[in-house]
């Protein structure tokens, strides 16, 4: 009895829900006025401009978003997936920032390495040598990065500004006014007060010289020396390239020979060699160091080679070279022979590329060549410009083959045999 009563009201109900969701507006979207791109690896998007306000929706790096809204520094964003939200203007890249990362990290992975270098706290990876622009990868501690440039950039520098572009909203059509009758002319001006009797005595009159005190303090003073920072062009191991602060780098060369850097800081190092002491394995070193806390515009002041001696079980200087001016990269090539060379401001202010090579436990200079920097190639301190990244190749050539002049000579025990013989 009172399922019959209950089932007609029932179908009432139902039926006035259904006629007033059928009648509710839909809520329309904002059209969008721009595309970016998230720019850090995870975006937080608020429901409010105040970043205190609740969490909305997360965004990865390199996603695709709409603007909808530009309040001075705060941007209202769709995702893909519909979801809502504020964020910063620094916090998204325009898709010519995008293309420049991916040319950037694509040109970073033909650069040879400089040495491996550990994050002992976590470190943001940023797309331009400043700290506030975009940091779109972070690093933990213990993880080891690839050193390929550096760069010195004053502190104040700005980032570079999103490059999405804002659509402009399509003009109305004005209405065209009404023509309104003649109206009345305004008066004419007055004359010009004329030049005052005592014109040509007051035009006489000398002002007063300043003191000599007032002269002084119009001089204008010294400019303050901008601060320099020093960034690090660095490559992860999946292939992300990117600006960190060099200062949160240290390179990972064995501690028993980081040990001789005389407080110096190691801006590349490379193994040239093994040696076999007992059951371990050592390695001839090459390192750049430059003097702590010098900003200069290269990328060391000197370089220095180590020798393993596996008879008296220690490491020992077979070459050092202080007060020049070298720049990346440092190729290094084994083969046959053990060979490096290095790019330096030679005597007359030209670069230069000096070409050594290892023999046993000596050095000796095989080579000197003039160098030029090849434009448009990201990672060089020199005037923005990066060392030929092709170079190695040639290093590696002429090591496994032997330089040209050596060809066909015999070798220093051959020759010290034939002066005996001939005793």
């Amino acid at each position: 009895m009172y399922a019959f009563r209950i089932l007609p009201l029932c179908v009432l109900l139902l039926t006035l829900a259904g006629c007033q969701q059928s009648g509710e507006p839909r809520k329309k979207k904002d059209p969008a006025i721009a595309t970016a791109f998230t720019g850090p690896g995870s975006l937080n998007l608020r429901a409010e401009v105040n970043p205190q306000s609740k969490n909305v929706a997360t965004s990865a790096h390199g996603e695709k978003l709409e603007v909808l809204q530009i309040r001075r520094r705060f941007v209202r964003v769709r995702t893909p997936g519909g979801h809502e939200g504020w964020t910063e203007v620094r916090n998204l890249l325009g898709p010519e920032q995008m293309e420049a990362l991916d040319v950037l990290a694509k040109k970073i992975s033909k650069l040879p390495s400089q040495g491996e270098a550990t994050v002992y706290t976590a470190l943001n990876i940023h797309t331009e040598p400043n700290r506030t622009s975009t940091s779109f990868y972070r690093l933990t501690e213990g993880v080891k990065v690839a050193v390929v440039g550096h760069q010195l950039v004053p502190r104040t520098a700005q980032p570079q500004a999103p490059t999405f572009q804002i659509a402009k909203p399509q003009a109305r059509p004005r209405k065209k006014k009404e023509k309104k009758g003649p109206t009345v002319a305004p008066p004419p001006k007055p004359a010009a007060p004329g030049l005052p009797s005592n014109w040509v005595e007051l035009s006489k009159t000398q002002l007063p010289q300043p003191t000599p005190e007032v002269l002084i303090a119009r001089q204008a003073k010294p400019e303050k020396k901008i601060p320099l920072e020093d960034w690090s062009l660095v490559r992860t191991k999946d292939g992300r390239a990117g600006w960190a602060l060099t200062r949160n780098l240290v390179m990972a060369i064995p501690d028993e020979v980081a040990q001789y850097s005389e407080g110096a800081r190691i801006t590349s190092y490379f193994a040239l060699g093994d040696v076999v002491d007992g059951d371990e394995t050592k390695h001839h070193w090459l390192w750049t160091t430059m003097r702590e806390g010098s900003q200069e515009p290269y990328d060391f002041d000197s370089f220095r080679v180590f020798i393993y001696m596996a008879r008296r079980h220690r490491y020992e200087t077979a070459y050092i070279e202080r007060r020049v001016e070298g720049f990346y990269p440092v190729m290094v090539a084994t083969g046959t022979t053990t060979r490096f060379a290095l790019i330096v401001r030679g005597d007359d202010g030209n670069l230069v590329r000096r070409t050594y090579q290892l023999d046993g436990y000596a050095l000796r200079k095989v080579g000197q060549e003039p160098y030029e920097m090849k434009s448009g190639t990201p990672g060089a301190t020199l005037a923005g410009e990066v060392p030929d990244v092709d170079a190695p190749n040639d290093i590696a050539e002429d090591a496994a083959a032997g330089s040209a002049d050596e060809k066909g000579k015999p070798s220093l025990l051959d020759r010290a045999k034939s002066w005996w013989n001939k005793k």
